[in-house]
């Protein structure tokens, strides 16, 4: 398993606003698909933004990680009567048998190498037919292609070894991608079929497909049938105003700027 400050490194908080957070908040929004009404287990929970977002729709809520200071703050933050959080760790989930009808783990293989360890505990937790929604990058494209090595990552997957591994697991095993982007949708006003057209391109040329390349991969894993949405989008309004916000509060360059202009805002404000 990865260090504790290790995973710190990368965690995402409530308040933080990059192409993290439209990930991070998308993955959440589709599990409250399945969490309604159901038993949900949040592995890697952080401070705990996400499991007290599905506590809205879920009948109960444990969210665990490995850090005691991270566990300490969300029990601070988030108090629901249907929500606790555990200290504990991927490898060894401080939970009883059989007990889950939901498993979500967000971005937390990459950060260990325990990873047939922390499936057989994920089978050990989960009732039977229970199912697992988990993500993870995809190396190829996260890491590979970008010439990139995340310090904070241990061991990274390609999407054949994350299929093969919860394969061995799970009877039922559908991957989707995910990537964040930049750019606009159109819709028809009622869509008829859940098909989505990819454009790319800029002043010189487009290219049309079908297919996206993408960062990150999300399973959903189960030894029972499961219904899960297909393709979808999420939305977040005020991602630039809040992206603009953040810099302004933490840029010393801006607040000697905005020091240096006050005098003629002032006198401006005046006339």
């Amino acid at each position: 398993m990865s260090i504790k400050g290790k995973i710190l490194g990368e965690r995402l908080e409530a308040g933080q606003f990059n192409e993290n957070t439209s990930e991070h908040l998308h993955r959440y929004a589709l599990a409250t698909s399945l969490c309604e009404g159901k038993i949900v287990l949040d592995i890697a929970c952080g401070d705990g933004y996400g499991s007290n977002m599905l506590a809205r729709y879920a009948k109960f809520v444990t969210g665990v990680d490995i850090d005691e200071p991270t566990i300490a703050l969300a029990k601070e933050k988030y108090k629901l009567p249907n929500l606790e959080y555990k200290t504990g760790r991927a490898d060894k989930i401080p939970c009883e048998d059989n007990y889950f009808d939901i498993l979500i783990s967000f971005e937390t293989l990459e950060h260990h190498d325990k990873h047939n360890e922390m499936m057989g505990e994920i089978k050990r937790v989960l009732k039977p037919g229970g199912v697992c929604l988990i993500s993870t990058p995809d190396k190829l494209v996260y890491s590979d292609k970008k010439n990139y090595s995340n310090p904070f990552h241990v061991k990274e997957l390609y999407k054949d070894e994350f299929y093969a591994l919860l394969k061995k697991h799970f009877t039922k095993v559908t991957i989707f991608k995910q990537q964040f982007f930049s750019g606009s949708i159109i819709t028809p006003e009622i869509a008829e079929k859940n098909e989505l057209d990819i454009y790319k391109g800029d002043f010189n040329s487009f290219e049309k497909g079908k297919e996206i390349e993408a960062e990150y991969l999300l399973a959903v894993a189960s030894d029972n049938d499961f219904v899960f949405t297909g393709s979808s989008i999420f939305i977040d309004p005020d991602f630039g105003k809040n992206k603009i916000l953040q810099f302004q509060n933490s840029s010393l360059r801006y607040k000697i700027g905005n020091l240096l202009l006050s005098p003629i805002k002032y006198l401006r404000g005046r006339k």
